[in-house]
């Protein structure tokens, strides 16, 4: 691995999060749902919120029991009730922890679920400058309440971007990374992601950049140029040398790498697409979203 310093990384006292050259997120789409994981993504919403003066929209959005138990449709009437009450129960949960966790903020507002769950979410997410999801826990008992797809399919569609929260993690997480990866590669899904993270890059003590392939170094002294336009000191690294049917090898060293800096948020482009009514991701991509052990900023 190639280590380069550009420059020094400025010494924050804090994170300026709110600056002239700045344009953070002001429409925030808050995934709901009633499992354990949900208070924490409503606090970090809440510190956003806090951060960029942006308003957050909290939508519970889960599949309907009917969905996940059909076999209730050939069951009697009070099975039908039993349905029911079981989606109530949920969308209660999920209202009782939004408003617990911070809800209760002026900047937070919740809406009611929509009818068609999960696809009325990746509508309403067109109209967000930023999501806020949850990897995927497929040990969890509430891993049954969104398809598997849920997150992919969520980025792809809607093409916005979304800061994705590991299952993993515990107690308080910050929302404004001290410490950024960026792990880059000349693709607008890359792009993407790096102008959607400038707010946290312009606010962040230090940022590193990864780049993976033959063209690695010069790709990374583009980036750093863009990024110096912005206020922004990196410290560039080129990865290892990757083959392309060892995708998932770059993930797990992207993670890796990320523990080595002491990260707190890495940002990198989420690549898939449908192919027979399924979605296809990336190598890169599907580790991440696996094995992720920080919160990551994604756009397709």
């Amino acid at each position: 691995m190639i280590e380069r310093k550009v420059g020094q990384a400025p010494n924050h006292s804090g994170p300026p999060l709110h600056g002239t050259r700045m344009t953070s997120p002001k429409s925030i789409l808050l995934h709901l749902d009633s499992s354990t994981r949900t208070a924490t993504r409503v606090e970090v919403a809440r510190k956003l919120a806090d951060a960029f003066g942006a308003r957050v929209t909290g939508m519970p959005c889960t599949l309907s029991a009917l969905v996940r138990y059909p076999s209730a449709l050939e069951g009697a009437a009070e099975a039908m009730a039993i349905m029911l009450a079981l989606d109530k129960q949920s969308r209660d949960k999920a209202y009782a922890t939004f408003m617990a966790s911070g809800g209760d903020s002026a900047r937070m507002h919740w809406v009611e679920p929509m009818n068609d769950a999960p696809w009325g979410f990746n509508r309403r997410a067109l109209y967000a400058d930023l999501l806020i999801l949850a990897q995927r826990d497929g040990d969890s008992a509430y891993a049954g309440e969104l398809p598997a797809e849920f997150v992919s399919t969520v980025l792809v569609e809607s093409g916005r971007p979304a800061l994705v929260l590991p299952y993993i993690a515990t107690g308080s997480v910050d929302p404004v990374g001290r410490t950024v990866l960026v792990a880059w590669k000349e693709t607008r899904e890359a792009a993407r992601a790096v102008s959607a993270a400038l707010p946290w890059l312009r606010g962040a003590a230090r940022v590193h950049a990864v780049c993976y392939g033959n063209a690695a170094e010069s790709q990374l002294r583009s980036l750093q140029v863009y990024l110096d336009s912005h206020g922004v000191t990196a410290v560039v690294q080129a990865g290892v040398q990757v083959r392309g049917d060892d995708a998932g090898d770059a993930g797990a060293h992207l993670l890796s790498l990320a523990a080595d800096v002491g990260a707190e948020l890495l940002v990198m482009g989420c690549y898939g697409h449908s192919r027979a009514r399924e979605w296809v991701l990336g190598g890169v991509t599907r580790t991440i979203l696996q094995s992720m052990t920080l919160p990551v900023l994604m756009s397709h």
